[in-house]
């Protein structure tokens, strides 16, 4: 399959939402390719956005050192168009798999899958570090995150949660472990030594009727109150995979049941590899989709790229009382 990356303008109607999310943010507008600079023939998919919006990180099996590679894309300003990507070279990738890049929120770590030597077994989950955030070819000789947390079975599609509010840091992950299809787990970091223990099933995120197929990619809103990931097969979907959100009250809250993105992000054909932008604004994703010319070059059904939407925050004075984690974010989106 080929895929492109999409993103999306505010204030379409999107089918409901939960609370928690809806009372601060607008709904998710229709998404927009990001073009043939970004797109290739190729599969182009899960995409990760830093934390200055000025560096897209993907993963892409145009050719490359191996199989499937990261690779970057950089642009000067947010008002400017994205650069040709560039591969991040044999530090980080080798003639195996690289995939499903994830940068942690202070920009020094980056997370991805990899079949490499050196694991626990089929994809395990790998760290790499790097003293200035800003240089997106300075990524150290990447480390595995061990076998208490990588098994047996393929682990992968990374994204790293710090809850400033309960002082605690989390790693969810797809993994096989459980039934041969991947499942959403999470682990929390041993805060004395930076270790991951085994990972968790996450409650009322997986699914697990028998037509369901894969619950893999997730990111998380930067409060931790948002949770959105790609889902196959899902009863109640629009193709065959969607974008799927949970949210919660509370960091210590447990997620709420699942809701379909809805028809505007979601369509019959592939939507999955969600990343949210710093402010919880943009959304990135890959997606077969059948894209008209205009918005970007056409593509084959059965291609995956990238797109992105968007949403607007509502004023300050919408928002929940509970909410002062994401003060700061919200009154900067409201100038």
């Amino acid at each position: 399959m080929k895929a492109s990356f999409l993103v999306a303008a505010a204030l379409s109607v999107v089918a409901a939402m939960p609370a928690s999310a809806g009372d601060k943010f607008g709904p998710w507008g229709p998404p927009h390719n990001l073009g043939p600079t970004i797109n290739s023939k190729y599969n182009d998919d899960r995409p990760a956005i830093s934390r200055d919006n000025l560096s897209l990180y993907f993963s892409s099996d145009r050719p490359g050192i191996g199989g499937f590679d990261i690779w970057v894309s950089h642009r000067a300003s947010v008002d400017d168009p994205w650069g040709v990507p560039e591969n991040l070279g044999p530090t980080i990738n080798t003639a195996g798999l690289e995939e499903s890049p994830a940068l942690s929120p202070n920009g020094h770590w980056l997370f991805f899958g990899s079949d490499r030597p050196g694991g626990c077994g089929g994809i395990d989950i790998w760290a790499s570090h790097r003293k200035d955030r800003d240089d997106d070819f300075a990524w150290e000789p990447p480390v595995n995150l061990g076998c208490m947390l990588n098994t047996s079975a393929d682990d992968d599609f990374p994204f790293l949660f710090v809850d400033n509010e309960q002082d605690s840091t989390q790693l969810y992950f797809g993994s096989k472990q459980s039934s041969g299809f991947y499942h959403i787990y999470a682990s929390t970091m041993n805060e004395e030594d930076g270790t991951f223990g085994p990972g968790v099933l996450v409650p009322n995120i997986n699914c697990f009727d028998p037509a369901c197929v894969r619950d893999s990619r997730t990111t998380i809103r930067r409060d931790g109150l948002e949770l959105i990931f790609g889902s196959f097969n899902r009863p109640g979907g629009f193709g065959l995979q969607d974008l799927w959100v949970s949210t919660r009250k509370d960091t210590e809250d447990p997620w709420s049941i699942p809701v379909n993105l809805g028809s505007v992000v979601n369509t019959a054909s592939q939507e999955g590899g969600p990343a949210l932008s710093r402010d919880g604004t943009t959304l990135y994703f890959h997606s077969n989709r059948l894209i008209a010319s205009g918005i970007s070059t056409s593509m084959s059904p059965h291609a995956r790229g990238f797109a992105r939407t968007k949403r607007t925050m509502k004023p300050v004075a919408d928002a929940s009382p509970r909410t002062g984690l994401i003060t700061p974010v919200r009154n900067r989106c409201a100038r």
